[in-house]
């Protein structure tokens, strides 16, 4: 297998990582609206490969405060997968979590972190479950940490671990529906070795 490079992905393979990431965000709003006990549905997902600056504006500027799951990749294939979304967001659903009990203060408390924390871990592990399964893949999520920061401050984790590979990511926006529209990001960084991995399990050669 040749070389394979983002910028090659992006025109010859996108359509296959479009189609993981509309299968991956499908099962974990499926997992959402089991954990929330309520119907929950989800528009198209868009999925674009993006420079990092291009990511903290696209979420509304690398200002705005949002919640931040990190889990690292462990397996047949290495890497990270997060999932943003708005501080407001994730008040909704720890509100939903826990009964409809509206947190108090600006701060979330350990027991909100806590349910906060355990919705990425289920939103995430839905997504990767998707892909091990379309790739017969053996793929272990770590034990998840939870950031509420600055977009720009939690993207800076990922922006060091993939600097060596380039200057783009796989970001998979999608839109969540209960009462009110929940704005999620996901965001894959397989090493370069495992994208090929991916894409040769699917079946592609370079």
């Amino acid at each position: 297998m040749s070389e394979i490079t983002l910028e090659k992905m992006s025109n010859e393979y996108y359509d296959v990582l479009r189609e993981l990431g509309n299968i991956g965000a499908g099962n974990a709003t499926t997992a959402l609206a089991q954990m929330m006990q309520c119907k929950v549905d989800m528009a198209v997902p868009q999925v674009r490969l993006l420079e990092f600056k291009e990511i903290g504006e696209m979420m509304g500027g690398e200002e705005l405060i949002m919640a931040g799951i990190y889990l690292g990749i462990e397996g047949d294939i290495t890497g990270s997968i997060m999932f943003l979304l708005e501080k407001q967001a994730a008040r909704h659903l720890v509100s939903k979590l826990m009964g409809g009990m509206q947190p108090e203060g600006e701060e979330f408390s350990e027991i909100e972190l806590s349910a906060l924390k355990e919705v990425g871990n289920i939103i995430t592990g839905a997504y990767l479950n998707s892909l091990s399964m379309l790739t017969n893949l053996v793929i272990y999520p770590s034990v998840p940490d939870l950031c509420v920061d600055m977009a720009g401050a939690i993207l800076s984790v990922p922006a060091i671990e993939f600097g060596a590979l380039g200057d783009r990511m796989l970001l998979i926006q999608t839109q969540f529906f209960d009462e009110m529209t929940l704005d999620g990001y996901f965001i894959l960084i397989p090493d370069l070795d495992s994208y090929g991995k991916i894409l040769s399990a699917l079946g592609i050669n370079s």
